[in-house]
């Protein structure tokens, strides 16, 4: 990069670190499937990562605590039957997380918080909709239980994963594959990227393209985009000469980029990961060892290089931690868990502060896990930003929330055993009676799965210290 004049910003020293050797996670198997997805999914409870695994697909789920070397037999997340190609964390449910897969089908699983004994086979839900692979999938930021997903049949799918229903399906816009789909702040826009080299900003409850820009990057190999605060679109791609490439661009006049940089001549695709609260992208290559960083700003160039992270091993993928998971009392900015052949391995980027008070600056209230819309609201029309939170005093993961599923056409499917009878006057207070004493059993069946629960986990945690001590 070349020498620039010095830029007052608070993020030009911002330094990459790699968490001691005992914070990693030692001895798990990743995926060796080449696509270009970032493999592993990171939120403040729990690590998610693609692993390899014979007879179809899975990945393995770690409580963020349980660093060091993970047992060969600890359980997996298995239910579909090809390789797992992507896996994305619900933002408004640290204990949800859905999954794409080759074998077409897009499957939501529950995590229980205490570690299971067994495999976890059985999804909540399966949605079945693509008619070939399905390799990518994101949440919408802002409203309750919408999934998107994009497959290799070169349609999108929005999903109401709460009754497993499509709400949308926009079938007729990517004439090939879809590289990359990234949703607006406020979940009104989409911005997709192609095969056919078309950077997309498409309105997905219109169903329109509302702006597109043919050779964003000129090269043929696969383009990523994310949006920016400011309504920008940022992209990363390749030139004709097949050098790597970023580029700035407003979505309003596609003609001339904002900004476009070339990079290196290495051939891994760039995988962007934007935090809006300091307007930073993050830019991490499959294939490369080092992490390169920059600062999106309204002033020329305004793309301005920041630093680069390196170390000596290459990364197989990349997982980016919720600003919500980070350490404020460390000046932690970002937090990243790397991939390699056989480990994942933290990398904390932290702002060198001398104060121990609480950084406002760095810390701006950011996104929460509350939704601020439910599913059939967004779908009506409306728009809502997200719920910000404030980190001031850390932020402490909601304990376990359960996603109730509403199966369609329940009277359908059982009807009732008896002919109705016509409710009169005299069958009230019975079945108040009735409903109430259903509530107290519930409740106490409830209590009972819990007190169960409780004593499982003690005796699992009794049996790790009897067998650590035996070791």
């Amino acid at each position: 990069m070349s020498r620039r004049v010095v830029r007052q910003s608070k993020f030009r020293h911002v330094f990459g670190q790699a968490a001691k050797a005992d914070q990693a996670y030692e001895d798990i198997r990743v995926s060796k499937v080449t696509w270009d997805s970032s493999f592993c999914a990171v939120n403040p409870k729990f690590l998610a990562i693609i692993v390899e695994a014979g007879g179809g697909g899975a990945f393995i789920v770690l409580p963020l605590a349980k660093t060091g070397r993970v047992d060969k037999n600890y359980p997996l997340v298995t239910g579909h039957t090809a390789p797992v190609l992507d896996i994305d964390w619900c933002p408004h449910n640290d204990n949800v997380i859905a999954s794409a897969s080759d074998d077409t089908a897009v499957m939501v699983w529950q995590i229980p918080d205490y570690t299971p004994m067994r495999n976890i086979t059985e999804p909540i839900i399966t949605l079945e909709g693509h008619s070939k692979r399905v390799g990518i999938l994101s949440w919408h930021p802002t409203a309750r239980n919408v999934l998107l997903s994009a497959g290799g049949d070169n349609m999108i799918i929005i999903w109401n994963v709460g009754t497993g229903e499509v709400l949308l399906s926009l079938d007729d816009m990517h004439p090939d594959v879809i590289h990359s789909v990234c949703w607006n702040s406020n979940g009104s826009l989409l911005a997709t990227t192609c095969k056919d080299k078309t950077l997309r900003i498409i309105d997905p409850r219109k169903g329109q393209v509302v702006a597109e820009r043919f050779a964003a990057h000129e090269g043929m190999r696969p383009m990523r985009a994310v949006f920016t605060r400011q309504g920008h679109i940022f992209t990363t791609g390749f030139t004709r000469m097949s050098q790597r490439e970023l580029g700035l661009w407003d979505p309003n006049n596609f003609e001339e980029p904002v900004a476009l940089q070339e990079m290196d001549t290495s051939n891994g695709v760039l995988l962007p990961f934007y935090d809006p609260d300091s307007s930073i992208v993050y830019l991490c290559g499959k294939g490369d060892s080092s992490i390169r960083y920059f600062e999106i700003t309204d002033e020329p160039p305004f793309v301005h290089y920041l630093n680069t992270f390196s170390s000596k091993e290459p990364q197989r993928g990349m997982g980016f931690m919720p600003k919500r998971g980070l350490d404020v009392s460390k000046c932690e900015i970002a937090r990243f868990y790397k991939l390699h052949e056989r480990k994942c391995e933290p990398i904390i980027m932290t702002v060198p502060r001398k104060s121990d008070l609480f950084q406002d600056d760095l810390y701006p209230d950011t996104p929460g896990p509350e939704p601020a819309l439910e599913a059939d609201e967004w779908l009506s029309g409306q728009d809502a930003d997200p719920v910000l939170i404030s980190l001031r005093d850390g932020y402490v993961p909601p304990k376990h929330r359960e996603l109730r599923v509403t199966k369609r056409n329940i009277l359908d499917v059982r009807p009732p055993s008896v002919p109705r009878r016509s409710q009169s006057a005299s069958d009230a207070p019975l079945s108040q009676h009735t409903l109430e004493t259903l509530l107290e059993e519930i409740k106490a069946l409830r209590e009972r799965v819990q007190a169960q629960e409780q004593r499982i986990t003690a005796l699992e945690n009794m049996l790790c210290e009897l067998v650590d001590g035996t070791d």
